[in-house]
């Protein structure tokens, strides 16, 4: 059981015992990790737990339980599961930049070069060993500049780092305190090269990213929502690009900062995106913030399209991804991976009751419970982003506008007033009254 407390945090329902016991439908579940969902899951009204071998309804697994049993697997109509079969073509870095990279290529072949300058929102980057020979010819175009080197295929900040001349990688390859066997394997594993951005914006001093949540439930349609929360991850050391050795300066992964000296759990080293939006708007004027966050909400639609042909649909399956951003001193917004597990460990209690917010609605949008007509725009913090094309507010001013201005349907850390919509939109569980 989490740590943190769930009285803080209530579902969208209060419902009785007794009214738990009446004839509602039952949703089985399976859970195969130890954190916020977990929470989640066993707190929602008519979903019981099931263990090890038991039929379920849903299933909430990680992506090593689904490569071993997808395939095994024969699901009925109703049955969801929280991955895509193949989702790691977006979210392992090489993957992801190959995607991208066709597609921006295929743009520009089909609709022209504008088109395509739309998809230039990711650092320049190279799968290695695959591609040494391309980077080097890159690298030497621009001598001095910083590259960062990441495993392809880990997470929280693991074997990343800096450099600036080749022979840094060169003794990457040849690391002395390696054993052989573990020379061997370094060689295989896969790495990206990628262009360091040298002028992050800073807050404080401090580099900071931004987590933001899509949740994907078809790519044939493509049907796409953005959630309103998110936060700012921050360093803990103020940003120099003098010592490209300190990780707590340049890798903003909780998992890492956690284990700085100057930490402060209680502090954590989060923003709400909510707080991050209205400090932004406060120095740089709401205008320039709307460009911003609509040239986010571009690479969030564009990257899911790189990969929607490869993407084997199903039914069955959604998936909620982690996207990592990256704000440059010009409010650019870079693309720097993306997750196909998210943490929900949360850091704290605010961080639990965001990510059972966050958990919740994915739930609601999934919709197990099938209390939703299919045409909505809103389901609690989640907006309809991309449903086979744009969705545009219906609140739209056209006397204001002009008739040919049409606003996205995106509200990212706008306010999250989610437990008034859920009692407007959704109808009580079986056998509960409406609150």
């Amino acid at each position: 059981m989490s740590k943190y407390k769930t009285s803080g945090y209530k579902g969208s329902y209060d419902y009785s015992k007794s009214e738990e016991r009446e004839g509602r439908s039952l949703v089985r579940f399976k859970c195969g990790l130890l954190n916020t969902i977990q929470d989640v899951l066993r707190q929602r009204p008519g979903w019981v737990e099931v263990k090890d071998e038991g039929e379920w309804d849903f299933n909430w697994c990680d992506v090593g339980w689904l490569r071993e049993n997808f395939d095994h697997s024969y699901m009925e109509e109703h049955v969801r599961i929280n991955h895509f079969r193949n989702h790691y073509e977006l979210t392992r870095k090489n993957l992801m930049v190959k995607n991208l990279k066709r597609y921006r290529k295929n743009q520009e072949r089909d609709v022209g070069r504008l088109e395509a300058s739309k998809c230039d929102f990711f650092p320049c980057t190279f799968a290695l060993p695959s591609e040494y020979h391309l980077f080097v010819e890159e690298f030497k175009r621009s001598p001095g500049s910083t590259w960062i080197m990441k495993p392809v295929a880990k997470s929280q900040g693991k074997g990343i780092f800096l450099f600036r001349k080749l022979k840094d990688i060169m003794d990457w390859k040849k690391d002395g305190t390696r054993s052989e066997e573990q020379k061997d394997a370094a060689q295989v594993e896969s790495y990206v090269a990628q262009r360091y951005i040298e002028n992050p914006y800073l807050i404080n001093g401090r580099k900071f990213d931004l987590r933001v949540y899509v949740l994907v439930t078809s790519y044939v349609p493509l049907k796409a929502w953005l959630y309103r929360d998110g936060f700012g991850r921050f360093s803990s050391t103020r940003f120099s690009l003098s010592s490209i050795d300190d990780k707590y300066m340049h890798l903003t992964n909780v998992a890492v900062q956690k284990t700085a000296p100057e930490y402060d759990p209680e502090k954590g080293c989060k923003w709400q995106m909510q707080q991050l939006r209205r400090y932004l708007t406060a120095k740089h004027g709401r205008e320039t913030v709307e460009t911003l966050f609509t040239e986010m909400d571009n690479i969030f639609v564009r990257s899911l399209q790189s990969v929607q042909k490869v993407i084997i649909n199903d039914k069955h399956c959604f998936e909620l991804y982690g996207y990592d951003i990256l704000l440059d001193q010009n409010l650019k917004p870079w693309l720097i991976e993306v997750n196909a597990s998210p943490s929900y460990t949360p850091s704290s209690q605010e961080d639990y009751e965001m990510k059972c917010r966050l958990l919740e609605d994915t739930l609601n949008v999934v919709d197990m419970e099938g209390r939703l007509t299919g045409k909505e725009k809103r389901v609690g913090g989640y907006d309809l982003m991309w449903n086979d094309g744009p969705v545009y507010r219906e609140d739209v001013n056209v006397e204001t506008f002009g008739s040919s201005y049409f606003t996205a349907n995106t509200h990212l850390g706008c306010v999250n007033d989610r437990e008034k919509q859920l009692r407007q939109l959704l109808k009580p569980f079986p056998g509960q009254k409406r609150m």
